[in-house]
């Protein structure tokens, strides 16, 4: 039998071939990008976490510039209080010049941030939390020498936590109001390190194995007994004024 010629518009080329294949490769390019996701995050929790940053007119406020607002505040509520404590029962110019730097520096920096949580509407407490207060009731009860220990190692272990913490807010936040806090804050905290060391009680070694291993922000006060060492000749204090 004579072979039939081929009948036109038949086969995957014909036109009911065509719309079969655009389909097909409709449905490919439908699901490909539904088996590339599968197992990444829900986007949905993304979402229910970009919403905790809020739009201000200063840029965008994140959690984590709230978190640090705070901080400031609770850091001046108990540090300018054992400032004022180091100026009274400090027994060497050194400490006293310290307890000077903290008062000076903190009523500087909480007028600031007084100042910037009105203008982001953000709440602030008004007084020490639990452990703050247990650090000062333990200032207070010190006396002498033991005081100068206490108040030098809790103070610039303090100082230690909060340092990285301005200088990381400083590197990421977006909102210019808690940019220019954490610059001042970063500037005075440096002095009051300063400070502290030049009062000739730190134990450095002791320090970095504080800072190393505790995982808070502000641990709790290392206990300081009368066998710590007697501090060395301290080195000049920059005169009283500074942050």
């Amino acid at each position: 039998m004579r072979p039939r010629p081929p009948v036109t518009g038949r086969g995957i080329f014909s036109g009911t071939g065509l719309i079969v294949t655009a389909l097909a490769a409709t449905a490919v390019a439908l699901l490909v990008p539904l088996w590339s996701y599968a197992g990444r995050p829900d986007p949905a929790n993304a979402t229910a976490l970009s919403t905790r940053t809020v739009t201000t007119p200063y840029g965008p406020l994140s959690d984590a510039d709230r978190d640090f607002v705070t901080k400031v505040r609770l850091a001046g509520l108990w540090e300018l209080p054992a400032g004022e404590l180091a100026l009274r029962k400090g027994t060497t110019p050194a400490v006293r010049a310290a307890g000077r730097h903290l008062v000076d520096g903190h009523t500087a920096l909480d007028t600031h941030v007084r100042t910037v949580a009105a203008q982001l509407g953000t709440p602030l407490p008004n007084e020490p939390d639990e452990r703050q207060r247990r650090w000062l009731a333990a200032l207070e009860a010190a006396e002498g020498q033991d005081f100068d220990r206490r108040f030098t190692a809790v103070l610039r272990l303090a100082h230690g936590r909060v340092y990285p913490l301005a200088a990381q807010v400083r590197a990421g936040t977006q909102n210019s109001l808690v940019r220019d806090l954490a610059d001042d804050t970063g500037a005075t905290v440096l002095d009051h390190i300063k400070v502290l060391e030049a009062t000739g009680y730190v134990d450095f070694a002791a320090l970095a194995r504080e800072l190393a291993v505790s995982p808070a922000p502000v641990p709790a006060p290392p206990e300081v007994g009368p066998s710590a060492a007697v501090p060395v000749t301290p080195t000049p204090v920059p005169t009283p004024g500074g942050a």
